[in-house]
């Protein structure tokens, strides 16, 4: 499995706690870089500035990828624009936040 993927399956397991689906599927994640030294940046968002759990959140990302053997460090970045939408979730997550 490619790193990106491996990747991707580790951001899955983070969850947020106010909606209880985890940060791939609710689109906070915008983008990965994966450098050659095998250094990852992830830049995301949140679904509101000024979120309580921004640190919980994060600290997720962060060891969620960090477990990963192959990755050498990992740092997280926060972006506002675009902003986050509900129109960012995946099917997936529509469907169970209708669940609730």
């Amino acid at each position: 499995m490619e790193l990106r993927d491996q990747i991707i399956e580790q951001l899955k397991q983070v969850i947020d706690p106010e909606l209880n689906i985890n940060v791939v599927d609710l689109g906070l994640i915008y983008e990965i870089d994966i450098r050659d030294n095998k250094d990852v940046f992830i830049e995301m968002t949140l679904t509101t500035p000024g979120c309580p759990l921004h640190d919980s959140i994060t600290s997720g990302v962060k060891h969620a990828v960090s477990y990963l053997d192959e990755v050498n460090d990992v740092e997280v970045i926060i972006v506002w624009q675009p902003a986050w939408s509900p129109e960012k979730m995946s099917p997936e997550a529509m469907q169970q936040l209708r669940g609730y």
